[in-house]
């Protein structure tokens, strides 16, 4: 039997400057195929390029990656400012439609750092431009200096709902993340049930409330050395056997 198709939300990224790329992470690839079994495709968020009807037909599931662009603050009723950093408006008019058709759909997503503020914005919530200048708020942000081990490493606890899908998926209410981010959720939106907190209380991890497919979607990134981190391997394992579960129902 053929492996379900993820469609892996690219980024627009300029190679030296100039040359123009839509991007993605080996490490999203590897965990897809490799934890989730699934075959990883990349997806040139544009609309140029591609619909979100077309992609919905296409696929089985999607992964909505990190990026060093943030959701436009106009997606939330808001004014950009300098704190909100780069933007990708293509990617903008591409992710949220399609998570709000995926919701109604039942299709599967996992949200990962600027795919879980995704999630939260294409349902009317809105964001953060920079969490850590909030008062009581830790640094949440990468690193500047080290290696990529030191950049990805463990760095705080993440504490779940007793009793809710990020509970029963991993068998423990409290887990140690990784985190690379900036920006993060300041109103929940519509169905947004937050599951999972930082302990400065930065929301960490969320679903969407009685959607009829998976939406777990982490603040964290889960895709570095999926196959061998015992809270990362459990969440890209179940995020394809729901994908597999999906192209069953249509046939493929």
């Amino acid at each position: 039997m053929t492996r379900p198709l993820v469609g892996i939300i690219g980024n627009h990224h300029l190679i030296d400057g100039s040359y123009q790329v839509h991007a993605g992470g080996a490490m999203n690839s590897e965990a897809v195929a490799c934890v989730a079994d699934c075959i990883p495709c990349l997806i040139p968020a544009d609309p140029k390029f591609v619909s979100v009807a077309e992609l919905l037909q296409v696929y089985d599931g999607f992964l909505l990656t990190g990026g060093r662009p943030n959701v436009h603050p106009e997606e939330y009723g808001e004014s950009p400012t300098e704190a909100h950093g780069a933007f990708d408006r293509a990617r903008d008019a591409i992710t949220l439609p399609l998570i709000r058709a995926c919701v109604e759909r039942g299709q599967p997503f996992f949200g990962v750092c600027r795919g879980f503020q995704e999630v939260n914005v294409a349902m009317g919530g809105s964001l953060y431009p920079e969490i850590r200048d909030l008062p009581g708020r830790m640094n949440h942000r990468m690193p500047p200096d080290g290696t990529i081990e030191e950049k990805f490493a463990l760095r705080h606890m993440v504490t779940f709902n007793e009793g809710g899908p990020f509970h029963q998926l991993l068998g423990a209410t409290e887990v140690m993340t990784n985190t690379l981010h900036g920006q993060g959720i300041k109103v929940a939106g519509r169905d947004i049930v937050i599951d999972g907190l930082a302990p400065d209380g930065t929301p960490e991890a969320l679903y969407v409330k009685d959607a009829p497919g998976f939406t777990l979607s982490v603040q964290w990134h889960p895709e570095y050395k999926a196959a061998e981190d015992p809270t990362s391997r459990p969440l890209f394992t179940a995020f394809g056997q729901a994908v597999r579960d999906f192209a069953a129902t249509r046939g493929k």
